[in-house]
């Protein structure tokens, strides 16, 4: 196949910047937090036809693992999309997604600042996000709203009401909608949890998840935001906040205001697997007591380090620690399986040799690739088409985040919690209660 001619940057960004201009004299406080719904169910492409992509932030996550990595040059993948638009609050991102594209594929996409610029076009049938986590439900939602299919990156959300909001509008408008778990699709993660799921290891008693820890970064001076950057609209829902370089782009998983730390961070990933093996995907513990330790020495406001136990109803303890090697580990009363991206092991070897009989419990398997987010992503390309539930549906990622999000406010109200599942609610305890939820800086709402 030929190599497109590559554009010269300038001439391409001439090019781009009409569809930057549109944008930023579109946007602004009295536009409503969303795209118009559409009302029109979302489109159900045929089997040969490819998905027409929208990407809603292109940092580094967005641009090297979903962009580059993943839609433009995986052979399973790239031939099954074309991305159409692009879109960031950060111009140098966008434009680079924007030139990355070109290269790769000699066309030009559209370029947007507001992402509800992006979802007032009708070619785009799915949207990835892939933006600080404080911004993934008011997106998820307008995208739903629109009539488009989601794929979310994980953590899920900044608060539990968040989540519920999330599922309701899946349901509402038949959202095929794919939680950036990955680790569901990759074949060492189902095979402990298959494992755990037909007793191969006895009754489980514990589970152990480590995630790491964080450290207090560093201080810098306030300085007036980069003229790349739409500070404001970075914040967006979230408090004012003067601007300093790590506040923003990768390091803001560290700061409250736009996610959780480790415990959502790593935690979303791993004690999603917990939970998947625990046969806990629509339900959740129903007792916390989290510790943890705040620097006091840095702008980082997250837990740096942290234990959090969590009780099952049938008594199953879920323990996650931000120390220790990254991974899960399964405690039954017939031996151990650790399992994390790099290996899986256990007490006696040869549990991992067991074949799992016809009447055995399985698992949903995205596939076989190495890679698995090649695995994740076919899954949501081939339920768009079928309409099924894929296998980290919004229910599934809010579920998990829960988990995450319990253990953070253990740690900040320092007490013994009781979580009623079905309710979602604390038992009997208003304070807790009030950390369900967050307000939102105006004019941005749920």
């Amino acid at each position: 196949m030929k190599k497109p001619k590559t554009i010269a940057r300038r001439q391409f960004l001439k090019g781009t910047a009409i569809g930057a201009a549109a944008s930023a004299l579109l946007s602004g406080c009295s536009r409503q937090n969303a795209a118009a719904p559409r009302v029109a169910q979302p489109r159900r492409p045929g089997p040969n036809e490819r998905l027409a992509i929208g990407l809603i932030g292109v940092g580094e996550l967005g641009r090297r693992h979903h962009l580059q990595g993943m839609l433009l040059d995986n052979e399973k993948i790239r031939d099954r999309v074309d991305v159409v638009a692009v879109c960031d609050v950060d111009r140098d991102h966008r434009d680079d997604a924007a030139q990355r594209i070109w290269d790769r594929t000699g066309k030009r996409v559209g370029v947007y600042k507001d992402f509800r610029d992006l979802l007032d076009r009708r070619d785009i049938d799915a949207v990835f996000i892939v933006t600080p986590d404080h911004w993934h439900a008011l997106i998820a939602i307008a995208a739903m709203e629109s009539g488009r299919d989601v794929y979310c990156e994980k953590p899920l959300t900044l608060t539990i009401e968040e989540g519920r909001a999330m599922v309701r509008a899946a349901r509402r408008y038949g959202t095929v909608f794919q939680t950036g778990s990955m680790q569901r699709s990759d074949v060492r993660f189902r095979k402990a949890c298959e494992l755990v799921r037909n007793g191969k290891i006895g009754r489980i008693t514990k589970v152990e998840t480590h995630v790491g820890s964080v450290g207090p970064g560093k201080w810098q001076p306030y300085q007036t935001p980069p003229p790349q950057l739409d500070w404001d609209f970075w914040l967006g829902p979230a408090p004012w906040a003067d601007y300093f370089p790590d506040r923003c782009h990768h390091e803001f998983r560290w700061f409250s205001d736009y996610s959780g730390g480790k415990l959502t961070d790593w935690g979303a990933h791993h004690n999603d697997i917990a939970q998947w093996a625990l046969g806990m995907d629509e339900s959740g513990p129903v007792r916390i007591v989290g510790k943890g330790t705040f620097h006091e020495n840095g702008p980082n406001d997250v837990p740096g380090t942290f234990e959090v136990r969590y009780t099952y109803e049938n008594g199953t303890e879920l323990i996650c620690f931000a120390e220790g090697e990254n991974g899960v580990k399964f405690h039954g009363t017939d031996g151990w399986i650790f399992v994390n991206r790099g290996r899986i092991e256990a007490s006696d070897p040869d549990i991992l040799k067991t074949r799992l009989g016809p009447n055995d419990v399985r698992l949903y398997n995205t596939g076989h690739d190495p890679n698995n987010w090649v695995n994740h992503y076919n899954d949501w390309f081939e339920c768009i088409r079928t309409r099924q539930r894929p296998i980290c549906d919004v229910e599934v990622g809010h579920r998990s985040v829960t988990v995450c999000h319990l253990g953070n406010i253990a740690i900040r109200l320092g007490r013994e919690l009781h979580w009623d599942p079905k309710k979602e609610l604390f038992v009997n305890d208003a304070e807790a209660n009030m950390l369900i939820s967050r307000p939102m800086r105006a004019p941005w709402h749920l």
